[in-house]
């Protein structure tokens, strides 16, 4: 008997040695965030129209009003958080840490503003680090969307930059200096590519390819930059009644983004060449460029330009001044069409398929008072939209008629309690 329990004390002794664990701290974190907003036209926009993108083009009613240019405001706390951090846990020199995060932005009703808010994911995931290499795995932020500007508007300067979280896997590794790799496979749920269905999951599960992004990392002495490369191949159409279909198409996305701050200071950049950018939600698509005699089809992606800059300075009182500059530059290769028609076009569900370009500027100003922050916002976008009634130019994938300006101006408030 004692020789039993000499060997069960020595397994768990080399057990103990071999697992080294330390005990995880588990932190609930959050705030209560209050909107208060207000827009001179109709905007296309999410959560309650809190989350905007862009204003509708005209719309003329028969009296020659535009039906779109109508005030609206509305107030709401929808967007207040709860999340849960867990820090300190080591196992064998793995230092180990997760994130839980959501908030109260689904279950309104289809007009966006009745119904009950319901809690629902953001975040979950975990990361593993251990010498100079960091594992992250779960749902977060997109690499080439986690690097946000300071403006306090639920839309974070989208679409003038990507914004998506999403599934994925990435690796970074430390190479010294302030240099450091990131490789990321990604997978699409929330943010999808657009298609012949709608926007679904469904074009890259069935194209069996993950996401792929690898990036250089600079970070040191205040400086941060980041440059990095994206490709995403999805199958459009899976079959038809002549059988299976072997439709596909892929796009190469390049990102750089720059960040100084000093003392009260700071200065961020980021600008975005996309193509088909729509599951970033940045404004693009792809149409069919080709339709071959088995029934299969070539597609060509819209290429876009998105970019934006952000200031700010102060620490009790804050002034922030963002700017961003979207173009679109129309399709890679020609669409097959006719009179302006295009065979098969699908673009962004945050924009219309016949915007040009578009600007937007954002001042704001918050007082911080301890935990609570009050702040007011002007936001200005502007949009340039081609006349659709005269078709596209099916050479360039763009409406490059009848181009035309549309304005909206968004005065918007917050208060924040953040525990």
């Amino acid at each position: 008997m004692k020789k039993i329990f000499t060997i069960i004390s020595f397994a768990a002794l080399s057990l103990s040695a071999f697992a080294q664990e330390s005990k995880p701290s588990i932190e609930v974190h959050g705030f209560i965030r209050n909107y208060y907003a207000f827009d001179t036209r109709k905007m296309i926009g999410l959560t309650e129209d809190f989350f905007t993108y862009v204003p509708y083009d005209e719309q003329p009613a028969a009296n020659g009003d535009d039906v779109n240019a109508y005030a609206n405001f509305r107030l709401a706390a929808l967007t207040s958080r709860l999340w849960v951090e867990v820090k300190g846990y080591e196992v064998n020199g793995w230092k180990v840490g997760a994130r839980v995060e959501g908030d109260f932005y689904n279950g309104l009703g289809s007009d966006k503003v009745t119904g009950t808010a319901n809690f629902r994911l953001r975040q979950a995931f975990m990361t593993m680090g251990k010498n100079d290499w960091t594992i992250k795995a779960g749902q977060s932020w997109h690499p080439m969307a986690a690097d946000m500007p300071d403006v306090f508007s639920l839309n974070t300067g989208a679409p003038f930059g990507p914004f998506s979280r999403t599934p994925l896997t990435q690796v970074d590794y430390n190479l010294g200096g302030g240099l450091s790799l990131t490789a990321a496979a990604i997978w699409q749920m929330q943010y999808t590519s657009n298609g012949p269905e709608g926007k679904s999951a469904n074009y890259i599960k069935y194209g069996c390819t993950p996401e792929l992004y690898a990036g250089l990392n600079y970070k040191e002495n205040g400086v941060i930059l980041r440059a990095g490369l994206n490709v995403l191949s999805i199958k459009p159409v899976l079959y038809d009644a002549a059988g299976f279909r072997t439709d596909r198409i892929t796009t190469v996305t390049p990102f750089f983004y720059a960040q100084y701050a000093k003392d009260l200071f700071s200065v961020k950049f980021k600008t975005v060449y996309a193509e088909a950018g729509d599951h970033l939600n940045l404004n693009g698509g792809y149409g069919i460029s080709e339709v071959l005699a088995d029934g299969n089809c070539n597609y060509t992606p819209t290429r876009n330009s998105s970019s934006w800059l952000s200031l700010v300075y102060g620490k009790k009182v804050q002034g922030i001044l963002f700017a961003g500059y979207v173009k679109n530059f129309g399709t890679k290769e020609a669409l097959a069409g006719a009179a302006g028609v295009p065979a098969g076009f699908w673009f962004s569900g945050n924009s219309f398929e016949n915007m040009n370009q578009m600007y937007r500027l954002t001042p704001t100003a918050i007082y911080n008072l301890g935990k609570v922050a009050f702040g007011l916002e002007y936001e200005l976008t502007s949009v340039q939209y081609g006349d659709k009634s005269k078709g596209m130019n099916l050479d360039k994938g763009l409406y490059d008629q009848g181009l035309h300006w549309v304005t909206n101006h968004r005065v918007q408030g917050m208060i924040k309690y953040t525990f």
